[in-house]
């Protein structure tokens, strides 16, 4: 998406004359050739969020939320990718084209207006874009990203994206604390469709992208869980901080894109891996209650799901066994319909979530060996998001009942789950619960996570259980990984393989198993 820019100046230098009349609306007196900062938000805002929803058709099947069944196995489900295509790259689209120059722009408008506040939210959205995208595709471009004068464009390491995030949204923080100039809620309100012009919670936001990308280091040696707990402990303080972004309805744009009015989802079902993490195979016969409430159950009113090893086929289960797509439903829906969870039309989508942030704050305090916070921090998380699954069912009209309060106690009470004992906490419960709490929207961070323990990694002290329970690798791995895992998304096609393959053969992107090359930063 970099090159659009360059290409558009290229072509108005081969034929101005037609060039002319387009580039003529910037003087139309009924459309303004500049407008006020708060007006770039809301379109930024939509896709910091909604892209996560996109990606997770792909990052959702390396990471086992479900599978697309069929007559063989995807790429996508046996870790691999489509060559010459831009699946998967739908954050480098919005980093680079949908943030890009408009986010510098507003940036711009913002500081000579002195409104510091969306000058904070600027740095945030910038410094989400690098981090995020670094962690899906490894080393990006960040310092030569926008100059005009260039046709190639060099990659930056993952480190100094990480870092340069960091940097970013301190100084993000550090505006968003500012009182002084034209700071209002209600000017950013007009743009800021999640929190309503709230610095506050903008601030928290912060803290919370501040704490994942801290974590993110856990494999290295200056990895600080100090750091990350203080990091979430001035981040989310209940569900009500949660990122949500609200959908009318009203066009297929400002739709869910995992309703069934946007059509992207209707063959995808739920994984076994899933389905065993709540049906009390993995968690000592205890059932979850959230089970129903989540995922959708097969003809014969049981909870099965895809095994992507033996039974991706449709074919492959029984009638009655086979389970509904993540709808609800045995085939495809009309928009409108009644569904499950996170996939109605109308569904609120999470950027962030408080229970996320508590399953960090226990694993980084697990690691410091400081199990009574882990333990306070996990039961939080787990509460919490039990919370969260009964305010998603009712953010439209949907399917699933309401977990009521009994069954809520009485699945918190229950030691399989929640230790009464901290030293009796593992990783795995502590893992494994975060996969749950972040099932079908935290694609970039469980993914992250499985990367972080290498897939299969063992429990550091229970070791007949893996960290992440039940999880198993593709038997029929895709042929370009050479048997090897997936580590990362191939980096654009439509910009990167076609102009700009120069810099990508220097940091060996051009290898056909590009894909599986380590993490900087899951790597000691």
């Amino acid at each position: 998406m970099k090159k659009i820019y360059i290409s558009c100046l290229v072509a108005c230098t081969v034929a101005l004359g037609s060039c002319k009349k387009f580039l003529d609306v910037n003087t139309n007196p009924n459309a303004p050739s500049s407008v006020a900062s708060n007006v770039y938000l809301a379109p930024m805002i939509h896709w910091m969020v909604t892209d996560a929803a996109y990606e997770g058709r792909h990052i959702g099947r390396y990471t086992q939320n479900w599978a697309l069944p069929g007559t063989s196995l995807s790429t996508w489900d046996r870790m691999g990718y489509d060559a010459a295509s831009d699946n998967g790259a739908q954050t480098y689209r919005d980093v680079y084209w949908v943030l890009g120059q408009n986010l510098i722009d507003m940036m711009a408008k913002a500081e000579a207006e002195q409104r510091w506040d969306i000058l904070g939210v600027g740095y945030i959205l910038k410094g989400w874009g690098w981090q995020t995208l670094t962690g899906i595709h490894g080393e990006i471009t960040i310092k030569e990203a926008f100059l005009p004068n260039k046709t190639t464009f060099a990659y930056d390491t993952q480190q100094f994206a990480y870092e340069e995030s960091r940097r970013l949204i301190n100084l993000g923080i550090q505006y968003l604390q500012r009182t002084d100039g034209f700071v209002s809620s209600t000017n950013m309100a007009v743009g800021d469709k999640v929190y309503n012009g709230d610095r506050a919670k903008w601030i928290k936001y912060a803290y919370g992208l501040l704490a994942i990308n801290l974590n993110h280091y856990s494999n290295k040696s200056t990895y600080d869980p100090v750091a990350v707990i203080d990091a979430v402990d001035k981040s989310f303080a209940s569900n009500a901080d949660d990122l949500l972004l609200t959908y009318s309805n009203t066009g297929n744009d400002d739709s869910n894109f995992m309703g069934p009015r946007r059509q992207n989802f209707q063959n995808y079902r739920q994984s076994e891996f899933i389905v065993r993490l709540m049906n009390g195979t993995e968690f000592g016969g205890v059932v979850d209650p959230r089970m129903s409430r989540m995922l959708t159950p097969n003809p014969s009113g049981t909870y099965t799901g895809v095994n992507i090893n033996s039974t991706y086929n449709a074919t492959a289960l029984a009638a009655v066994t086979y389970p509904f797509n993540i709808w609800g439903y045995r085939a495809n829906i009309s928009g409108g319909a009644s569904t499950m969870y996170l996939f109605h039309d109308k569904s609120r989508y999470p950027g962030m979530t408080y229970s996320q942030l508590q399953f960090i704050k226990a694993e980084a305090a697990y690691k410091r060996s400081d199990k009574i916070t882990a333990l306070d921090a996990y039961k939080k998380a787990v509460s919490s998001h039990i919370d969260f699954v009964n305010a998603r069912n009712t953010d439209n009209v949907q399917l699933a009942t309401q977990i009521s309060a009994t069954e809520k106690a009485d699945f918190l009470a229950k030691p399989e789950i929640i230790p009464t004992d901290p030293n009796n906490l593992t990783l795995a419960m502590i893992m494994s619960q975060k996969y749950i709490a972040q099932w079908g929207w935290g694609h970039y961070e469980t993914w992250m996570d499985l990367r972080r323990y290498h897939y299969t990694d063992k429990d550091p002290v229970v070791t007949t259980k893996q960290v992440f329970m039940g999880f198993a690798l593709p038997t029929s791995l895709f042929g370009d990984n050479n048997a090897k895992t997936v580590q990362r998304i191939r980096p654009r096609y439509n910009s990167e393989y076609v102009w700009n393959r120069a810099e990508l053969d220097k940091i060996g992107g051009l290898a056909t198993d590009y894909h599986t090359v380590p993490m900087w930063i899951t790597q000691p």
